[in-house]
């Protein structure tokens, strides 16, 4: 067994072969930004056939994690899912520019946006707001079949798919910034209990099980521990020294079982892919760091006798960005009542912006983007001023704290509640997606008369562009990008039946 080699800043920061990581970087996502359209559950489906499927660049058990980890912390959870794939599998560097290639398209189209919609009148063509239609109508379908294949990714066994079921449901019936993470931790307590059996003794003394049975559960449940939560020995397997670490270079595989019963192989955390790329001790002094700096902004937000508009659009992108968990979905409402509430945007341009964005690709987030340009111009601000501090106040919080927390992370991934917790955020997670379909299907439909948005179910063309985009990309293999621009063309078709009929 090799020495481990001690953790170095050059490793953190990629500085061994820059410029080839670098170049790999950008090969490998340069198209991203173009071509990421559906959102942040479309995007997770990305960067899953890409990264994992195609180049390999993390496996399934690592993926997993990092899609966890991103859900169940601030920010836009697609960019820092990429951010963190870039940052293992070539460093700090490497993953700041791999964000920049990702965020930036999106961002110069939505600052071009705010200084067109800067200029126009008091509403738009109606071709535009058949155009827009179709774009919400089409993203709907790729959001929903997103859902379903992360879900089939997600459960592996009916606690999962109870968690699923139940995130999703509460997620439809009640909408707050503190709910999303507080569904998330309750689905990550959930799994942790149920697989460290906590409450099968209580339970089996009020049901009275047989002595015979009950003796035999016990000693299934002794052999099922020393393997780690939810894991069973097969016939005749004895169980490993050691779960909690594992040998260098080797893969720790355990047998599970499925609904049905049938044992199968699975892989609990492998060792090809140590999440090494900066130690605990610096990624903790970040996260605290990043803490020091959000008290001191808020702080100076409330005392300062009269900050200019620039510093409290900086102010309150930041807080945005620290306090939204859930991703794109949940950051419009929020960013409505920090720049609409405050009289800096008119609720005609914000939901301009809040139909464009759904036909834009890259992260949703760029939206701070649009309503930060268009603050800077109604406050006799340059535009390009509002959109970089709202460029950097929404996405630095997020990008911060997942850095540091990959060093947190990456020193007890191991732990056995550790894992038992990730499968439960993780199925809540997924859980959450499902909301993002019914919110934007509620408001996708917009025209002249309701410009604020009604539901695409009000219309049968629109459900059947839903359903166009969803048999295409799970029968066909549509992209996600043609998908947008055939519902794009069809919003159009729809608008010419319409004005050809008289109506």
């Amino acid at each position: 067994m090799g020495i481990a080699r001690p953790w170095r800043v050059q490793d953190a920061l990629g500085l061994d072969r820059l410029g080839e990581k670098c170049y790999n970087t950008a090969r490998y996502t340069w198209h991203l930004g173009f071509t990421g359209f559906g959102g942040p559950p479309s995007h997770f489906k990305i960067f899953y056939d890409k990264f994992v499927t195609r180049l390999q660049w993390i496996d399934e058990q690592v993926y997993q994690e990092l899609f966890s980890v991103c859900q169940a912390f601030s920010g836009p959870g697609s960019t820092k899912m990429l951010y963190c794939i870039n940052l293992i599998h070539d460093g700090t560097l490497a993953a700041i520019l791999g964000f920049l290639i990702w965020s930036l398209p999106g961002a110069l189209g939505m600052f071009g946006l705010a200084i067109g919609v800067s200029n126009i009148g008091e509403s738009l063509p109606r071709p535009a707001y058949a155009v827009l239609s179709g774009l919400n109508a089409a993203t709907v379908g790729i959001i929903a079949l997103a859902a379903v294949q992360l879900a089939q990714k997600a459960i592996t066994d009916k606690l999962t798919r109870i968690l699923v079921f139940f995130a999703a449901a509460a997620g439809l019936l009640y909408n707050a910034l503190w709910y999303f993470p507080i569904l998330m931790l309750v689905c990550g307590i959930v799994s942790v209990v149920y697989d460290f059996r906590w409450l099968h003794r209580p339970v089996k003394a009020v049901v009275g099980i047989p002595r015979a049975l009950r003796s035999k559960l016990t000693g299934r449940r002794k052999e099922a521990d020393a393997t780690g939560p939810g894991i069973e020995l097969a016939e005749n397997q004895q169980p490993p020294d050691d779960t909690t670490q594992t040998k260098p270079g080797s893969s720790d595989h355990a047998q599970t079982h499925d609904d049905n019963g049938t044992s199968k192989e699975a892989r609990t955390v492998p060792d090809s892919h140590k999440l090494t790329a900066i130690s605990w001790p610096f990624g903790l002094g970040m996260i605290l760091a990043f803490l020091v700096s959000f008290i001191i902004i808020v702080v100076l937000r409330g005392v300062l006798p009269s900050p200019t508009l620039l510093y409290r659009l900086f102010a309150n992108m930041y807080l945005a960005g620290t306090i939204i968990f859930g991703g794109g979905p949940v950051v419009i409402p929020l960013l409505r009542e920090y720049v609409v509430a405050e009289g800096w945007v008119s609720s005609r341009d914000f939901l301009i912006g809040l139909a464009l964005i759904q036909g834009f690709p890259g992260p949703n987030f760029n939206f701070a983007v649009y309503l930060g340009a268009l603050t800077a111009i109604n406050g006799g601000y340059p535009s390009a001023a509002g959109a970089v501090l709202g460029y950097i106040g929404i996405f630095a919080p997020g990008l911060i704290t997942v850095h540091g927390t990959m060093g947190v992370w990456s020193a007890i991934r191991n732990r056995r509640w550790v894992r038992s917790a990730l499968r439960g955020v993780n199925a809540g997670a997924v859980g959450l997606i499902y909301t993002a379909v019914y919110r934007l299907w509620q408001i996708g439909w917009i025209d002249e008369g309701f410009q604020s948005g009604t539901s695409l179910a009000n219309d049968p063309w629109w459900v059947v562009v839903t359903a166009t985009s969803y048999v295409g990309g799970c029968w066909f293999g549509l992209q996600p990008w043609v998908a947008c621009i055939i519902g794009a063309i069809l919003g159009l078709v729809r608008y010419g039946v319409v004005v050809g009929q008289g109506y």
